[in-house]
């Protein structure tokens, strides 16, 4: 039951409680954090907070049950994720060492254009600025007269995971006329959920085991005072973070918060996940793999002793038992587990951040992995969450920003997935069928429309995705760059020639100079055994 009310404030230890100017009654101090949930979410977390510890008197409380499994399918990373490691100071070897991670410099993306089709969307830049012009609009310019280079080879992650290779940016000595190494990481979720937990318990954060099976919230303000576990044991707190998957056990169960379904935009409503080994004797590739099948798509993520594999795809155009004998058969090996199916609405909570509790993770809503943003969106929810705290209290402004910022964040994602599905010219399945014809956001078709026309690409203010990635996309799912800035003709010649040249050739050598990416693995962070 998750209802209960109580009109006392006795549920609210170490606080006094002050109306504020809007007319809530707010918690005036923080002093007890709650985390509701573990897993990848739970521990990021309480890996963050834990260093209120340092200087602060504020509890930092996990509560997580055995008995309640995690979804675990999150294993690709995307580049702000190495910041949320190194701000922790985590090493990151022993980081990949435990979590048996590798490197990833981009996603290769098959069959989404049309069948046979097969392109990178890399981390990195194609190129860089010259003279105040991006520099896919210099390439444009020199695709018109006749240079017949691909945009690709002037881009260091396509170029790396095309030969299977990798090295970081100081492996090479970080020389300014050579181009850095943009990454992320593929990583076994649940393992780095584990490490994480000891880095968390080391710097006092403190687990209590047991399923919630109460939340008690005050009657006059509705803030959750006290959670009552199935053992009996009551744990109070001033602020809650909910990581407790789909369920929403504080943000939906307890305060109604509400859910924006958006499946008329991202059709997929289901997914169903298998580990395998690498049977065929190849080493884990440096980049996330995703395969439009007939009704959804499927991930590969390389890790160092096996793959992570699933099957996104839409219950309306095939059955739970065709997608799995679809994974099946586009295995690199035998599965080594049962079958983990799962449902799920894309979409998002009306508000991400309730009263006095902030939904993180699958709490917040869901994203398809497509773009490896769901342990990302965790990430900035946490940074947010930080930025805003304030342990004097709750107030009606932190809930608004963190709501709008998050808000927005949440929709340009969207539209990014819905690229993928839209821009399609395959014709093989009522499903691509349905995708290409669906309606798509107002935003994303107006972006669409800039680039056919001029090659332009508008990001606003803090947007995720670069313009590399738009036009990766784009182009890698045939939508034509339709021209080019005016100010790339007006650019001073043979210089600009030369510095075009001069970043293939870098590029070239970088590549050239790079170990495969699983030697590079050996070598750095080897697997802690199982």
């Amino acid at each position: 039951m998750f209802t209960s009310c109580s009109c006392e404030h006795s549920h609210l230890p170490h606080s006094a409680l002050l109306p504020t100017p809007s007319g809530r009654v707010n918690v005036r101090e923080i002093r007890h954090i709650v985390i509701v949930g573990g897993g990848t979410a739970g521990w990021m977390a309480a890996a963050a907070l834990s260093r209120l510890r340092n200087g602060t008197n504020v509890e930092i409380t996990v509560v997580e049950s055995e008995a309640i499994g995690t979804v675990g399918v999150g294993e690709a990373t995307i580049p702000p994720f190495v910041e949320f490691n190194r701000l922790l100071e985590i090493d990151e070897a022993e980081m990949l060492a435990a979590s048996q991670g590798s490197f990833k410099v981009g996603i290769q993306f098959v069959n989404w254009g049309k069948l046979g089709d097969s392109y990178i969307h890399p981390f990195g830049n194609y190129g860089y600025e010259l003279h105040g012009v991006t520099f896919p609009h210099v390439w444009h310019k020199y695709r018109q007269g006749g240079d017949r280079r691909p945009i690709q080879v002037f881009n260091l992650e396509t170029m790396a995971a095309h030969f299977g290779r990798f090295a970081k940016t100081e492996d090479y000595g970080s020389r300014d006329d050579l181009p850095p190494t943009n990454y992320a990481y593929h990583l076994d979720a649940g393992r780095y959920a584990k490490f994480l937990r000891g880095y968390a318990e080391k710097r006092g954060a403190v687990r209590r085991e047991g399923k919630v099976v109460d939340v008690a919230l005050d009657g006059e303000t509705g803030f959750v005072t006290t959670l009552t576990l199935d053992g009996g044991e009551t744990i109070s707190g001033d602020l809650f973070v909910d990581c407790s998957g789909f369920r929403g056990l504080l943000i939906e169960q307890a305060l109604k918060t509400g859910y924006e379904d958006w499946r008329n935009f991202v059709p997929c409503d289901r997914a169903v996940a298998l580990p395998c080994p690498r049977e065929d004797g190849s080493g884990p590739m440096p980049y996330t793999r995703a395969t439009a099948h007939s009704a959804g798509w499927q991930w590969q993520v390389p890790l160092q002793e096996r793959n992570g594999n699933g099957h996104v795809y839409c219950s309306e155009y095939i059955s739970d038992e065709a997608a799995l004998d679809t994974l099946l058969g586009n295995l690199a090996g035998k599965p080594t587990a049962d079958p983990n199916f799962l449902r799920f609405v894309t979409g998002r909570r009306k508000k991400f951040w309730n009263k006095n509790v902030v939904a993180l993770g699958l709490a917040a809503g869901f994203m398809e992995p497509l773009e490896s943003t769901s342990i990302h969106l965790i990430n900035t929810g946490i940074n947010k969450l930080i930025s805003l705290l304030n342990l004097s209290g709750v107030t009606q402004a932190q809930e608004d920003a963190f709501n709008r910022l998050t808000g927005r964040e949440y929709a340009r994602i969207r539209d990014f997935l819905v690229l993928h599905y839209s821009a399609t010219s395959r014709t093989d399945s009522d499903f691509w069928n349905h995708c290409r014809t669906m309606p798509i956001p107002d935003s994303l078709a107006e972006k669409i429309e800039l680039f056919r026309s001029n090659g332009q690409i508008f990001r606003e203010e803090d947007e995720l995705f670069t313009e590399t990635s738009w036009a990766a996309v784009m182009m890698g799912q045939g939508i034509a760059m339709g021209g080019h800035n005016v100010m790339a003709d007006t650019l001073p010649e043979p210089t600009t020639r030369r510095e075009v040249d001069a970043i293939e050739q870098s590029i070239r050598h970088v590549v050239s100079q790079m170990p495969a990416h699983g030697d590079y693995l050996a070598k750095y962070c080897p697997a802690t055994p199982l």
